[in-house]
C-alpha cells in the first residue's frame, strides 16, 4: 500500500498564484470599464445638450425672442419633458440663440461644449 494517506488537491501557493493572477487581470480590466462609463456619460451629455438646443431654437422661432430660460424649456408641458442628470452635471440657466451650450461638472470633472 503505497501513499494510502495521499490525498488530492491544491497546495496553497497553487491558490496564492491563481488568485494573484486574477487580481491582476482585475487591475487591468477596471481602468476600461471606467473609461467606456465616461464616453458613455458624455454622449448622453451632448444628446441632452443637443435636445435643448433644438427646443431653443423652435422657442426663439415661436417667440420672436433670442433668449429663454432653462425653465421654459423643460417641463412636462415644455419642449423637453424631462432632463435626466447622468453625472451630476450642470445646465446653463439661460440660453441665447447663437452661443455655445457648455455643460459643466460633468462627473465633477469635465467640461463639454456643444455648438449648434
Amino acid at each position: 500500500m503505497k501513499n494510502a494517506n495521499k490525498t488530492k488537491g491544491f497546495t496553497l501557493v497553487e491558490i496564492m498564484i491563481v488568485v494573484v493572477i486574477i487580481g491582476l487581470l482585475a487591475a487591468m480590466a477596471i481602468p476600461a470599464f471606467q473609461k467606456v462609463r465616461s464616453a458613455s456619460q458624455d454622449k448622453t451629455v451632448l444628446n441632452n445638450a443637443r435636445q435643448l438646443s433644438a427646443a431653443a431654437d423652435q422657442y426663439y422661432l415661436e417667440n420672436g425672442v433670442s433668449t429663454v430660460t432653462l425653465g421654459s424649456l423643460v417641463g412636462t408641458t415644455n419642449y423637453v419633458k424631462a432632463l435626466n442628470l447622468v453625472a451630476n452635471e450642470t445646465y446653463p440657466s439661460a440660453y441665447t440663440q447663437g452661443i455655445a451650450i457648455t455643460i459643466s461638472g460633468v462627473a465633477m470633472a469635465r467640461t463639454i461644449t456643444y455648438a449648434p
